[in-house]
């Protein structure tokens, strides 16, 4: 099996301004980049993660900062499945995160639906929250570079809301086609 190839980007950046170095580290989380400890992360070596670095690179440069863009493998085997467990980890913490807000739209739908509520407006309001989860999971996906564990039920919790609120739309246009016939 071929081994995996990563990129190694350290960086030393100055304390202050602090908003600049959070602003730095969200962009590499945003990038889906593992940190192995403060200033040293890693992503799976792709053209586009290349580009990225480059251009981070230079802003860290700006920030009178210093940096170093490695290419690298694992030691052995145990290593590179150490690393692609952390990738794992770390989107599996976002798949937890997208599930919580699955049981809060379900709740939600649940609330409405038991009190009867069926209007257009709580529609719109819950096609609004379901495109969010939507372009959420996306996101989580794009940065899923190993196939983490909760991956599938995020997928099928998805489906489900999904599902949950075609009917709630489709009590929303029963009550409001009795109320035009009667």
């Amino acid at each position: 099996m071929e081994p995996q190839h990563w990129l190694l980007l350290t960086y030393k950046v100055p304390a202050e301004p602090a908003k600049r170095r959070v602003a730095l580290w969200r962009r590499l989380k945003g990038l889906g980049a593992v940190y192995l400890q403060n200033g040293v992360c890693l992503l799976p070596k792709t053209d586009d993660h290349v580009r990225r670095l480059k251009m981070l690179e230079n802003d860290i440069a700006e920030m009178q900062g210093e940096s170093v863009i490695l290419e690298t493998i694992a030691l052995n085997r145990s290593q590179e499945e150490k690393v692609m467990m952390r990738f794992k980890s770390d989107r599996d913490e976002e798949y937890r995160e997208f599930l919580d807000k699955c049981t809060d739209f379900e709740a939600e739908i649940a609330k409405e639906t038991a009190i009867n509520h069926f209007t257009y407006a709580e529609l719109e309001e819950n096609d609004v929250d379901l495109k969010k989860l939507q372009g959420w999971l996306e996101k989580i996906k794009k940065l899923d570079f190993y196939g983490a564990p909760l991956r599938s039920e995020a997928d099928e919790r998805l489906r489900a809301c999904e599902v949950l609120l075609d009917t709630y739309a489709q009590r929303v246009f029963d009550t409001h086609d009795e109320n035009r016939q009667g």
